[in-house]
């Protein structure tokens, strides 16, 4: 009988204790190699614990143990192997069989040998790791709304149950009394503890230091979105047939700040003991919301990316943020960090800077107000923004100067494509 130990993985350097999120697999279940068998965070991202080999596995932390990097967490006994290999085999067998039948008896034979292939792939299928397991994403949503596994049918990858699959079985019909019920207060006086998951620690760590460690203020401005609202409206459908994604605000944020960080570099510089490190880039961080809390991965190098660019690059890291996929290069580096409070509601925030950056840019929600414009009062799509900085390195000329150029390159988009000036400026030799 060979033993093979699962050891945790590094996660990375300087990071010696990970917590065991979630086992995946039990003790006695057989595993095929590479499978994932349990869900491992760190105090950046969370990362996957697979199976070196094929076998029985024997679980040895419990869920929410702090384990050492380097630390035997699991066995697998690889005398022990998995029933659906034999049964994939078999497969080609049956199929050479009915192609050296007469040609006669060949339109009989095709159908039963469909059906016995399609029920294989059936039977391999619910015996893969993935059925009926939910994405963190769909986890959550399933918890928020009281929804067990067993109600759902996954559509996802090896029968995986996806956010999707839990927005369609609640529109389905409506939630019943009871399930209302068990969603709101029940009267009761108890308690709950929970252990703080390791990337929660380091957030609250972070989040204090930033208070005690940085100067930090916040200055506010507002953007009327009539010219950004108007190019997605003209361009919305012709933009989606040649990129196959929507586009959103995001993108002019990013693209407005990487202008604005060329025009005021202390904006995108940072302290490193006793000097001030100037980035010749752009390295935005975009913050997003994931199962696990607040990440904020990167978009490299974003001053040389398009707006359609950019736009794809959101898209990914948040399509890995949701999935909880995220690695720790996606979160390492980064100059200038943009939040966006608006898709919860947010009309005004004052945004925490993300160390060692020195500045952060919060957007908020679109809002119909009331504005005077040459004279008339007129209805305007209206949105505050919010730049935090450390006033140690950015001054208050620098800060509102970097706003207020933002906001003009976003009130006139083309100014994106001439250095934040206005074509008839350039053509002046303004």
């Amino acid at each position: 009988m060979a033993i093979v130990e699962l050891k945790v993985p590094s996660p990375g350097e300087s990071i010696t204790e990970v917590t065991i999120a979630r086992w995946v697999k039990n003790t006695g279940d057989v595993v095929e190699k590479d499978e994932v068998i349990a869900e491992i965070d760190s105090d950046k991202a969370t990362l996957t614990l697979n199976a070196e080999e094929a076998g029985k596995i024997e679980v040895l932390a419990a869920e929410g143990d702090t384990v050492k990097v380097g630390q035997v967490v699991a066995k697998i006994d690889t005398s022990v192997k998995p029933e659906a290999k034999a049964e994939v085999k078999a497969e080609p067998k049956v199929e050479a069989e009915a192609s050296t039948s007469p040609a006669s008896n060949k339109e009989t034979k095709k159908e039963p040998v469909k059906e016995e292939s399609s029920q294989k792939t059936a039977a391999t299928a619910n015996q893969s790791y993935a059925m009926g397991t939910a994405s963190p994403a769909a986890s959550k949503m399933m918890a928020e709304n009281n929804i067990s596994s067993k109600q759902m049918n996954g559509s996802g990858k090896d029968g995986r149950i996806t956010k999707q699959d839990v927005l369609s079985a609640l529109s389905n019909g409506l939630p019943t009394a009871a399930a209302v019920m068990a969603n709101s207060w029940q009267g009761n006086r108890e308690k709950e503890r929970s252990k703080m998951t390791s990337l929660r620690k380091t957030i609250a760590k972070r989040l204090v230091a930033v208070k005690n460690e940085t100067a930090m203020l916040t200055t506010f401005n507002e953007v009327d979105m009539s010219a950004i609202y108007a190019i997605r409206a003209k361009y919305k459908d012709k933009f989606k047939e040649v990129y196959g994604s929507n586009i959103g605000f995001m993108s002019f944020f990013t693209k407005a700040v990487t202008e604005a960080l060329f025009h005021y570099p202390n904006v995108n510089a940072m302290i490193d003991g006793e000097e001030i490190v100037y980035n010749r880039y752009a390295d935005i961080g975009i913050a997003v919301s994931a199962p696990k809390g607040l990440m904020v991965p990167v978009l490299r190098s974003a001053e040389l990316m398009s707006l359609a660019q950019i736009e794809g690059g959101i898209k990914e890291l948040a399509l890995k943020a949701r999935d909880g996929k995220l690695t720790i290069q996606d979160m390492e580096g980064g100059t200038f960090t943009i939040t966006n409070g608006g898709v919860f509601g947010s009309m005004m925030s004052t945004p925490i800077i993300n160390p060692p950056q020195s500045a952060i840019l919060g957007m908020h929600n679109v809002v119909e107000r009331p504005m005077a414009v040459n004279g008339l009062v007129v209805i305007r799509p209206m949105m505050y923004i919010a730049l935090s900085y450390d006033h140690r390195i950015i001054d208050g000329k620098d800060s509102v100067g970097f706003l207020v150029k933002v906001k003009e390159m976003l009130e006139s988009p083309a100014k994106m494509l001439f250095g934040g000036k206005n074509p008839e400026e350039i053509l002046l030799g303004l």
